[in-house]
């Protein structure tokens, strides 16, 4: 169908996934998850076409010295949008909270009765991002390489070039040219087939493992972020669901300012001069090391509040941004031909998304009772916290391992060029490789 049309189509779905949170059935526990698995269900669709699209169409549309930091660029916005959320749920909550002061009640859960409003309020806002920038994606042109090497009409796809640089296409041209037997074959061969599993199989086996170990790690930290923050709370019996939002908000804010966003851009202007596959072996081997340092003095860290674990924690984002979460993003738009490579990404973003489950539910039982609390020791409730931050450290040292042993460097070649050597290197018998 085209970058153009589906990027259009997933936003559509985005914004109205998000939309539809905000009217969750009933307002008892079971039914409204019920409802809201079914809406963020929607909204993770539209969610899951945005992410390689948007890699895969400012990968098409930079030049190789480039590449790197527009890709980083548009990822890094992410790191906008966690501030953006923190603020809307500080001062949809301050509303709320004066209206629940004026005289808003209890529900049968002893909560303020607008809580149920406003949590829907602030899923719904997040459409209006989205939303907005319907305009300009449909303004877009479909990406020249598409055109050229996926529908092969080559003069549409100069006519476009022409557009979009606002030249004339005689003064348009590849900064390093490709000689004739260096530009790749049309790849008709089928996604999963063995001919693409011999060019390109071990590739998709590395972004997709490489992501799922990231997110193993990285999403097992963000979803239980409010727990983490909870020792970092004054709260109280006189603080209600409003205040406890806003604090938890707050810290989330400051960790975004402090650590997410600066690692986000740290990679954007190192990554087209160090290189993708040097920024994620960093990355990894220095959340190991931070997440062992939370996990192995974990009992030292919780008994005082002591603030070295904030700074730690706050770490493994700034090197999760500045390391693997960008590049496992990049990497897939550069690797694979024309005509697989949004769908290549889009399998590797999947495959990260499952490792986030098994994080997830592994950080949660974790979290829990999984260790029933001993009198005679009174550290026994913590001791699965801990197990599990030093089994973190150990996936993202698997993480380089991965890396070391199957990531290519992508910096400041072509994309036909990376597609070309993939084709060069399947014709090598078995045997030499």
């Amino acid at each position: 169908m085209g970058r153009r049309g589906v990027y259009g189509l997933s936003l559509l779905i985005m914004v109205a996934g998000s939309l539809a949170c905000g009217f969750s059935a009933c307002t008892t526990r079971g039914c409204v998850l019920g409802s809201l698995a079914v809406f963020r269900f929607a909204l993770g669709v539209g969610i899951g076409g945005d992410y390689p699209l948007s890699a895969t169409i400012m990968s098409e549309f930079a030049n190789r010295n480039t590449r790197g930091a527009f890709i980083a660029g548009v990822f890094s916005m992410q790191g906008f949008g966690i501030l953006a959320s923190s603020m809307v749920t500080v001062v949809v909550c301050k509303i709320f909270a004066v209206g629940s002061r004026a005289g808003g009640g209890l529900s049968d859960q002893h909560t303020p009765a607008g809580a149920d409003v406003a949590w829907r309020v602030i899923l719904m806002l997040g459409a209006v991002p989205a939303a907005l920038t319907y305009y300009w994606r449909m303004l877009m042109p479909e990406t020249a390489r598409y055109t050229a090497l996926v529908e092969n009409n080559v003069l549409q796809a100069a006519r476009d070039m022409e557009k979009i640089l606002d030249l004339p296409l005689s003064q348009i041209q590849e900064d390093k040219p490709l000689d004739d037997d260096e530009y790749p074959s049309s790849s008709t061969f089928a996604l999963l087939s063995t001919r693409f599993l011999r060019r390109h199989g071990v590739e998709l086996f590395s972004c997709a493992a490489t992501w799922f170990l990231l997110d193993v790690a990285f999403y097992s930290s963000n979803l239980f972020q409010s727990q983490i923050y909870q020792q970092y709370l004054t709260l109280d019996d006189s603080t209600d669901v409003y205040e406890e939002a806003i604090k938890v908000a707050g810290l989330q804010a400051l960790i975004a300012i402090s650590a997410t966003i600066p690692g986000y851009y740290f990679t954007v202007f190192f990554i087209d001069r160090v290189g993708r596959r040097k920024i994620q072996l960093m990355g990894f081997t220095l959340m190991g090391f931070l997440y062992l340092g939370l996990g192995i003095p974990y009992f030292f860290w919780r008994k005082p509040k002591h603030a070295g674990f904030i700074i730690l924690y706050g770490l493994t984002f700034f090197f999760a941004n500045f390391g693997p979460n960008t590049t496992t993003f990049i990497v897939p738009a550069e690797l694979f031909p024309a005509r697989l490579r949004s769908t290549c990404h889009g399998i590797s973003g999947a495959t990260g998304k499952i490792g986030a489950v098994v994080g997830a539910v592994g950080i949660q039982r974790a979290w829990g009772s999984s260790g029933e609390y001993n009198e005679g020791d009174p550290d026994s409730k913590l001791k699965p916290m801990r197990a599990a931050l030093v089994v973190l450290g150990a996936v993202c040292f698997l993480g380089t391992v991965v890396t070391y042993a199957f990531t290519p460097e992508t910096m400041r070649r072509s994309l036909e060029e990376n597609e070309k050597e993939r084709e060069t290197e399947s014709d090598v018998p078995a045997v030499a490789l």
